[in-house]
């Protein structure tokens, strides 16, 4: 960084990209970091971008680019995504929510009946799914189920602060919410499982290749093992009338179709296509 002791905010964003771009890094995550420490829109940006940092910004914006430039993930920086307008804490614990999830999460909740439903998120990480359905479906009793013990701390952290009454599990997939709801019928189950085969891994982006929890990103069997496991359990929970929605690689579109339709042979089972037009969502209907 320049030694000037005055340095203006447009000088210090200029700074902040050009030293990620030496380190491969897109030069947007330098403004991204900078409006969320700031809590600016761009239209902040425009009004104050000649004014001079404070010293207590600028070295805080020093050192989030310097480990942005690490590729470390800047919502881990930072300790918070947005999802459906709402900040969700993430940590290493929880992957980062990404927009295509966002897509079809807006797609589904506004096409689902009146009626009061039971609702379950399997593999709910930073609870995204989960808390942004009951926020936007107070009616609804809305389940959470993770593996991960720190995952699931994350998520009810983001439940407290986001005002959602959601109830939360440990375990594996189904599994913990049918040993304590042997009689309960589902009208949803959601799911954004891990869905990467280990033949993926050179293709990852380093950032999610060092940083993100593998738990939460790798499956056996090609990155289809759990969605095989999640066709059998939710047989036992959904009636008629309930749907399964997972969120899919958009390389195994015809697989996880497959998979559920076996476990569904009477059920509507489409795939459905995300904002950039790739296979992202396996709808039981």
């Amino acid at each position: 960084m320049t030694n000037k002791e005055s340095i203006t905010y447009r000088e210090l964003l200029d700074w902040g990209a050009s030293f990620l771009k030496q380190y491969n890094v897109e030069e947007t995550v330098a403004r991204w970091l900078l409006f969320e420490r700031l809590d600016w829109t761009l239209t902040n940006f425009v009004r104050q971008s000649e004014q001079v940092v404070e010293a207590g910004v600028r070295q805080q914006f020093e050192q989030d680019i310097k480990q942005a430039a690490t590729h470390y993930p800047p919502q881990y920086i930072v300790g918070h995504e947005w999802f459906m307008d709402c900040a969700f804490k993430v940590t290493e614990a929880t992957l980062i929510p990404r927009p295509e999830t966002e897509a079809w999460f807006s797609q589904y909740i506004g096409q689902l009946p009146h009626r009061s439903l039971t609702v379950v998120d399997v593999g709910t990480g930073s609870g995204v799914l989960a808390i942004c359905h009951k926020l936007a479906r107070p009616q609804d009793t809305v389940w959470a189920v993770d593996i991960s013990e720190a995952a699931l701390a994350v998520a009810r952290e983001n439940a407290t602060n986001l005002g959602a009454e959601v109830q939360f599990l440990c375990g594996d997939l189904l599994k913990p919410f049918i040993e304590s709801n042997e009689d309960r019928e589902v009208d949803l189950i959601v799911s954004n499982p891990p869905y990467i085969g280990a033949e993926e891994w050179a293709d990852m982006d380093q950032s999610v290749r060092e940083f993100e929890p593998k738990q939460a990103l790798f499956a056996a069997d090609q990155g289809l093992a759990l969605y095989r496991q999640l066709a059998k359990q939710s047989v036992q929970l959904l009636p008629k009338s309930g749907q399964l929605i997972v969120e899919i690689g958009f390389r195994q579109g015809e697989a996880v179709q497959e998979i559920m339709q076996a476990s569904f042979p009477h059920r509507i089972v489409s795939i459905e296509q995300d904002i950039n037009g790739l296979d992202r969502v396996v709808h039981v209907k």
